[in-house]
């Protein structure tokens, strides 16, 4: 029994199948059967972050099949038109990708279950990845983080476009198949996102200073501003833009943090000793009334906050370059890799298979002023680049 979802057309509620998949939503005494030919993924947990894989991919023409531990959340789903059909760990299909959004500490599970029952290419979106990463050895996994969120909880705030020119990290190792990391590097493109290839344990170094440090802070800076308010009624009402911009974070849903600050805790400890440090000599300027020595430091932060990244150049502002490599597991990792060690950003990738022999030749897209880092490092690796400029 097919319905009309009024954003994106005919669909069949529930009972929509990539193999003639049959399945009854609810009560229906209905039974409705649906052939179809697109690609199919397997998403395990439907809520904010799946959701919105989910409408992603499914703009993108893909089949969703949903899979989460609330039956409700799952009939929702399909009501939203967020996946196309609703799904079960016992019977999995083998799927073109497979995503695990779902707390840390069953990622790893998880994801063995999909690559277990076959799924092509398989990844997750965890915010903590070196314990994920090196607890799944299969070339077909590929451990992500999208680097965007939203205050609002589960579906609620679900939405296509979540990550668009979000940033969204792969981490690749040396076992990773280069077709597979492709892939899921392409899907994650066509969701908007710009995906970057870092090591695992680098990440989780890295999100703990701009992720997960700056929670617990806003967290910590909500309760002061609350405690202070029992005795100082109007204190939150006088809260402005700034506090308000600066503890926006602490809205998100916290049942995801322990989990987070348990398997990152290490990288994060280290992040709030430097914090403290940092709080603790611009409390002794402030207590000394050193006028000079506070405005150097505003300055610095200031000029630090207007050199954030914000745009992706132009195509005047790029160039292609051609790496031959071995036709073998973990080339493109390894470069993606180095790029990121580099601090090179690459804006498309793709590897081309020799028909006639063990060599292939990896494709990059990168700004123009980078080439020469860029080839410098993969030539000290005893890769053979060539670039060409995109420009017009």
């Amino acid at each position: 029994m097919a319905g009309t979802d009024s954003r994106r057309g005919p669909v069949a509620r529930g009972c929509v199948g990539i193999r003639e998949t049959r399945h009854r939503l609810r009560a229906s005494p209905v039974t409705c059967v649906v052939v179809t030919d697109a690609k199919q993924a397997v998403i395990v947990g439907v809520g904010l972050i799946g959701g919105s894989v989910g409408l992603a991919l499914r703009d993108e023409g893909w089949h969703v099949v949903g899979v989460d531990l609330d039956s409700g959340r799952l009939a929702d789903a399909v009501d939203r038109g967020v996946i196309d059909e609703i799904g079960s760990l016992d019977t999995l299909p083998a799927a073109d990708l497979g995503v695990v959004a779902t707390p840390a500490d069953s990622v790893a599970e998880l994801a063995q279950r999909l690559l277990d029952a076959g799924v092509v290419a398989v990844t997750d979106v965890g915010s903590v990845k070196a314990a994920i990463a090196g607890s799944i050895e299969d070339p077909r996994f590929v451990a992500g983080h999208p680097m965007a969120g939203s205050e609002q909880d589960g579906l609620d705030g679900a939405a296509a476009h979540l990550f668009s020119g979000a940033m969204w990290v792969l981490c690749p190792t040396s076992t990773t198949d280069d077709t597979v990391f492709a892939t899921i590097r392409d899907v994650v493109k066509s969701m908007g996102a710009n995906p970057i290839a870092i090591p695992a344990d680098r990440h989780d170094q890295l999100v703990a200073v701009i992720s997960h440090v700056p929670h617990l802070t806003a967290a910590t800076l909500m309760r002061l501003a609350d405690g202070r308010a029992t005795e100082e009624r109007a204190l939150l009402r006088l809260a402005a833009g700034g506090f308000r911009d600066m503890t926006r974070i602490a809205a998100g849903h916290p049942a995801i943090w322990p989990d987070i600050c348990v398997q990152n805790a290490d990288p994060i400890v280290d992040a709030l000793d430097e914090l403290i440090s940092e709080l603790s000599a611009i409390r002794d300027v402030v207590s000394e009334r050193d006028r000079a020595a506070l405005l150097a430091r505003l300055e610095s932060a200031r000029v630090a906050r207007r050199n954030l990244p914000t745009t992706i150049p132009s195509t005047e502002a790029m160039s292609e370059m051609r790496v031959p490599v071995l036709d073998r597991q973990g080339e493109l990792a390894a470069i993606a890799t180095l790029a990121a060690d580099l601090d090179v950003n690459i804006y498309d990738l793709e590897i081309a298979h020799s028909a006639e022999g063990p060599r292939g030749v990896v494709v990059l897209v990168v700004e123009t002023a980078m080439t020469e880092r860029l080839q410098g490092g993969l030539m000290a690796l005893g890769y053979r680049p060539s670039s060409r400029s995109l420009e017009a």
